[in-house]
């Protein structure tokens, strides 16, 4: 299977210090790939690279094995992409007018947005707020306008950012819920940063341990928990003490 994206060679610098050296690295079409490591890792770094949020120091990044120029992604090819942060980062305006802001931004016609926004507040079960001030959420309505404003552009990759870390647990647990049932339905092609082991575990079927900007391992993520190598096992044996890896 040739990959939707690969990095080889990829070195990110920066105040003279090496952030990431990784050699190679791929995401593939359909999958649920989680990034995790220890704090400082270099996991949201590699997460902005791979989404043409930032560029390089070194090395080549390629979309359908086509390389792309560093610092020079084509809008065509960043349209391509979807991103949610922990901060859902709303906007001063209505629920209905946050998730269509893509739509509008790519100027589809404003009978089509309205069908694409009911669809996708349906989806996320907040149909009810979308007259709502998006400013006076809760975190976890919040975070669902977040995620429905990255799904409704239909992505090729969405990107995530630790959106589930910031919402106390019944909150989070649902949402994960809802939102796994809606990515495999849609089988969209996700890469998730957490620092969460529960998260990992739940929702992605691949798995990357990043320790000291390097891909330590990567593979599927029950064999991973399962047979972490020498390099990722004091890391997730720390988790294993609080979090059972039944699936």
């Amino acid at each position: 299977m040739n990959p939707l994206i690969e990095l080889k060679n990829i070195t990110f610098t920066a105040h003279k210090k090496t952030i990431l050296d990784i050699q190679e690295f791929q995401i593939y079409d359909g999958e649920f790939l989680g990034i995790m490591g220890p704090n400082g890792a270099g996991k949201s770094t590699l997460l902005k690279l791979l989404a043409f949020l930032d560029q390089q120091t070194s090395g080549d990044i390629l979309f359908r094995g086509q390389n792309i120029p560093k610092g020079n992604a084509p809008l065509d090819l960043r349209r391509k992409f979807s991103i949610a942060l922990q901060q859902s980062l709303l906007l001063d305006g209505t629920v209905f007018h946050n998730i269509a802001i893509g739509l509008t931004l790519r100027k589809i016609p404003k009978s089509v947005i309205k069908e694409k926004v009911a669809h996708w507040m349906e989806l996320f079960g907040i149909s009810h707020l979308a007259k709502k001030n998006a400013l006076y959420l809760s975190g976890g309505e919040a975070q669902r306008v977040n995620l429905a404003r990255a799904m409704i552009v239909e992505p090729e990759i969405l990107f995530l950012d630790e959106p589930f870390s910031a919402l106390d647990f019944p909150t989070k647990i649902k949402l994960m819920e809802d939102f796994k049932g809606i990515i495999e339905k849609a089988q969209t092609t996700a890469v998730f940063v957490s620092h969460d082991l529960m998260e990992i575990n739940y929702l992605t079927n691949r798995l990357a341990i990043i320790v000291n900007g390097e891909v330590k391992q990567s593979g599927s993520t029950p064999r991973i928990l399962e047979h972490p190598n020498s390099s990722t096992q004091s890391f997730l044996n720390e988790w294993k003490k609080f979090y059972p890896l039944a699936r």
